[in-house]
């Protein structure tokens, strides 16, 4: 092996090293994927890490977010200092990847020396807790189902509305809470619902996630309105965008909205903010949570 060649092994060897002690963002990284929309998995490790902050099984904090594919934790746990980072990507509209880098602040050199060549309790403890966090994921996947339906348009009507704000985790209990003021109103005023319920989301903010829309049910063009302070009427015209049906319970009727961000993306498809969507079942009725239908739709973005 001439001298050129040896220095050429060498200098790459001391780049490896640099990088992989200094500049490499994690001690041990753990890869799968999961058969849903990155926006459900994101939604995944906020309530997963919830529940276990709750618990006081573990403390974790979110340093930072991103478009629902991107979550930056800290763990405190005892002696524990860790940093989780939680990268997620489309595979397609239906597969999310997952990628999650671990590093331990109080042991990072010595874990990047030993994690390659022994099964340590560091990397057996973070698979463990990655394995916990999919077993929760994979029982979350069996309670619903999203069908994209590809590119179409809403269905005009007109409405008697409510306006309402919350997270985006709490839309169906503010809808539920408020539900007697709508339904109580049309009934005293005698006033007909001709049709199923539905949400006009009037602004996502995805970075807070959260949410303005009105709480709306279909009416007759001639019914009179009586003043009252919170229910208004007015017409909802047709919107062109993307449609999905999503099938479960409507406190998570927001999977389908991440499938069609996600088949949004693949596609080039530019998105707005707002979202309707119409329930066609009744969850008061009871019944499979999977025959719940909901039609979705998020309107495209005008310039």
């Amino acid at each position: 092996m001439n001298t050129k060649i040896k220095g050429s092994i060498f200098v790459i060897i001391i780049a490896f090293i640099a990088w992989y002690f200094l500049l490499k963002q994690s001690d041990y990284t753990i890869t799968f994927e999961a058969k849903t929309a990155t926006g459900t998995v994101f939604q995944g490790i906020e309530d997963w890490a919830a529940v276990k902050s709750k618990s006081n099984a573990e403390n974790y904090t979110v340093i930072e977010t991103r478009n629902f594919d991107f979550i930056k934790q800290e763990l405190k746990k005892g002696d524990e200092h860790l940093i989780y980072t939680w990268s997620l990507s489309s595979v397609s509209d239906s597969t999310t990847k997952i990628v999650v880098g671990v590093k331990d602040l109080n042991h990072s050199w010595y874990n990047r020396i030993t994690v390659p060549f022994s099964a340590t309790p560091f990397r057996e403890k973070q698979i463990a807790r990655v394995k916990d966090f999919k077993s929760g994921l994979d029982e979350h996947l069996k309670t619903f189902k999203v069908r994209i339906d590809g590119e179409g348009e809403s269905t005009p009507a007109y409405i008697a509305y409510i306006s309402l704000s919350s997270v985006m985790q709490e839309k169906a209990q503010t809808m539920i809470a408020n539900d007697a003021v709508i339904t109580g109103y049309l009934f005293r005023n005698n006033i007909k619902i001709i049709g199923k319920p539905f949400v006009e989301v009037t602004h996502w903010n995805k970075d807070k996630e959260t949410l303005q829309f009105n709480y709306c049910f279909p009416i007759p063009q001639d019914a009179k309105f009586i003043a009252n302070p919170k229910v208004k009427f007015k017409t909802i015209t047709p919107e062109k965008g993307l449609k999905a049906t999503y099938f479960g319970n409507f406190r998570t009727s927001d999977r389908a909205w991440f499938a069609l961000l996600d088949y949004a993306k693949k596609e080039n498809i530019e998105l707005d903010s707002k979202v309707l969507e119409n329930y066609l079942a009744n969850p008061f009725n009871g019944g499979n949570e999977l025959e719940w239908e909901t039609k979705v739709t998020i309107p495209f973005a005008t310039n």
